[in-house]
């Protein structure tokens, strides 16, 4: 059976996303990196996610990668430990060039959400769910 989910998406600049990432709190695995790829690790115990250059992801993925300007490929979506972690994560996205679609908001009456597109137009999706306001 499968072990562990891995998605990878295709960057510009290698560097760049690393730091964009780091800044939200993210971790790398530098035993899992290449000139070409970034082994990042997502909540814990963590879904790796893993950033290849658009050259590498292409070779990987066996066609071209998406064009995020013009359409979604895939939205991430990730919880919150409170409110406040989904306002900093909007802002620290905001402050590193990424763009928040999506303010930070209440949703249903418990759920309380943000969205940004990171430097490379990639969507993601934060979420703090008060499961004591979840209606019945």
């Amino acid at each position: 059976m499968t072990k562990q989910l891995w998605l990878n998406l295709p960057v510009k600049d290698l560097a760049a996303a690393k730091d964009f990432y780091t800044k939200l709190g993210f971790t790398f695995d530098s035993r899992r990196e290449s000139p070409q790829s970034a082994s990042m690790r997502v909540g814990n115990p963590g879904t790796i996610v893993m950033l290849f250059t658009e050259e590498a992801f292409q070779q990987v993925a066996g066609q071209a990668a998406a064009d995020t300007r013009a359409g979604t490929e895939v939205l991430i979506s990730i919880d919150a430990e409170s409110r406040e972690e989904v306002d900093n994560l909007a802002r620290i996205a905001a402050e590193g060039g990424g763009v928040v679609f999506g303010a930070p908001t209440e949703i249903m009456g418990w759920m309380y959400a943000c969205g940004f597109t990171d430097l490379e137009g990639h969507r993601w999706n934060v979420l703090f769910m008060d499961e004591s306001r979840m209606p019945g």
